[in-house]
Parts: structure tokens; sequence; C-alpha cells
């Protein structure tokens, strides 16, 4: 049965992944590859950053902390530490650091009480908030039950999509300019020297972020969820396409994100492909819904 996550608390499993960066160079090398200032943070600290192709482009999106002057954790949508670990590797010669997969499984906890709640075998543990709700993501090699309903996967992305909160492999990948999905204000620092990757988004945001296409919503009628890739258009201009989407039952509707192209504009009224049909909606700025 489905849960209201803004009165009851619950639990979705293996939702990140994180990665152990330890030794004494580990802070002069990530410095030198991530986008976020890590000289800023005090042990303890985490903020989000990116890694980036040498183009610009985004290799992943993450959190990353400082756990003591030495070892970092990154933690990261579930499937892409490969990436990391592959990117981050092969940029490390004659630097003494290790980079490793943690050993941990993952539980994300979701609504009130979600800091509060005890779980045994928690050795890294992370909290923020999406659409005003709490999401606390806890790590270890062997954590205990956590106590709450099972939220699903559906339940889960129609909170990331109301909170905005883009996902590696689905909005963000290879080919994705930072700037576009609008995390450079939370990820990125202009003040700290050189990194990998930082001439793009330095050039693109000396241009006040004006990128050919940008992350926005869209809210549609009826009932019916698109697919991924689904067109967005407005009259016979298409204007963008579907990354991912999902009932909203705080909302009662179907919501979805979509990167658009400067042709729309937030208040927009749009039409989507589902299956044939052309369904109303309308183009709505992130986030949907503020906390």
């Amino acid at each position: 049965m489905p849960i209201d996550v803004r009165t009851s608390r619950g639990v979705i499993r293996d939702q990140r992944q994180a990665i152990i960066a330890e030794g004494p160079d580990a802070l002069a090398f990530l410095q030198g590859q991530l986008s976020q200032d890590l000289d800023a943070l005090a042990p303890g600290e985490a903020s989000w950053s990116l890694v980036l192709h040498p183009q610009g482009k985004i290799s992943a999106w993450f959190r990353i902390t400082r756990v003591t002057n030495d070892r970092f954790v990154l933690d990261l949508d579930a499937g892409w530490a490969d990436e990391v670990l592959t990117r981050l590797n092969r940029f490390k010669l004659r630097t003494d650091i290790d980079i490793t997969l943690a050993p941990w499984s993952s539980a994300t906890i979701v609504g009130p009480g979600a800091d509060d709640l005890v779980v045994d075998g928690v050795e890294h543990d992370m909290i923020t908030s999406w659409a005003g709700v709490p999401v606390r993501d806890i790590f270890g090699s062997s954590l205990g039950d956590v106590a709450g309903d099972e939220v699903t996967s559906d339940e889960f992305q129609a909170l990331r999509i109301e909170a905005g909160v883009p996902k590696m492999g689905v909005e963000l990948n290879e080919s994705t300019i930072p700037a576009a999905a609008g995390i450079v204000e939370q990820s990125v620092s202009f003040t700290k020297g050189c990194y990998t990757g930082q001439e793009l988004v330095a050039r693109i945001d000396s241009r006040g972020n004006n990128v050919p296409k940008r992350l926005l919503s869209v809210v549609l009628a009826g009932d019916a969820v698109p697919p991924a890739d689904s067109p967005v258009v407005a009259g016979d201009a298409t204007l963008g396409a579907i990354t991912s989407a999902s009932y909203s039952s705080h909302l009662d509707a179907v919501v979805g994100l979509a990167y658009i192209s400067r042709a729309g504009e937030v208040g927009q009224t749009v039409a989507v492909d589902i299956d044939g049909a052309s369904v109303p909606g309308e183009l709505r700025e992130l986030p949907l819904v503020r906390g």
C-alpha cells in the first residue's frame, strides 16, 4: 500500500554506493580533480561536487565528506561507483592515495523521524531534504533492521522529481553540461583554482549560465506516466524529451523532468506523446515543491 512520506517514515534499499579515498595525498589529489573546494571543508563536513571529463561534461555527481584530513567518502547514485573509480584512478600517477569501493550496503530512510532513527551498524550517515521531506542515506557493512514501511521506486522517484534532484544515468551523463542540470551553484567553487574540466564550467558561468537547454519539470493531465524519451512538444516544435516521470500523490498529478530548449518557457502549455496519445501539460520551474 502506498505511503505518504510527508507523514510516515519509509525506507528504500541500495539507492547509493560509496567510495573511500584516503592517504597522505588525498586532499591535494582530489582538490585538483573535483569541482568543489575541499580545503573549505572541515573534518565531518560534506558538500556536493562533480568529477568532469576534460571537456567539461559530467563524469559523475556526488556528495563528498571530509572525514579526516586524509580520508574522504564519496557517496553517489548506485551503479556509478565504477565510473568514478576508473576516472580518478586513471589520474593518480605517483600519488599516495588509495581510492576503493566501500564494502558497504546502503539504505535510504525517508520521512518524519528519519534523522532520529537509531540503526545498528551505520558507518557513514548523511541527511538532506527533498521537497521538505527528510532523506537520510546510511551505509555499513552490516546494517541492522530499519524501522519503516517500504518506499517503492516509483514513490521515491516522485519525491526526487518534486525536489528537482537529477539522477546519474537518467538526467546526468557524459553528454550533460552541469549548468543545464542546475547543479553548478551547489557543486562548484569558482575560487579554488584549477581542476579537470574547469574551462567549460567557467566559460558558461561568465556568460550567465546561458545554455541551449535546461532541466525543467512537466506536470501532466491524466494518470498516464510517460516513458523516458517521450517528446515534449509545443505546436510543431519539439522542445525536449522526458528523462524521468512518476505519479505524485502529493500533487495528485503525473510529474516529470525534461531538458527543454530555449524555445520553451516556464508556464508554457505543452504536450507529451504517450503511446500515440497527445497528453497536455505545463512547464514549471524546479523544484516543484519547496521545503
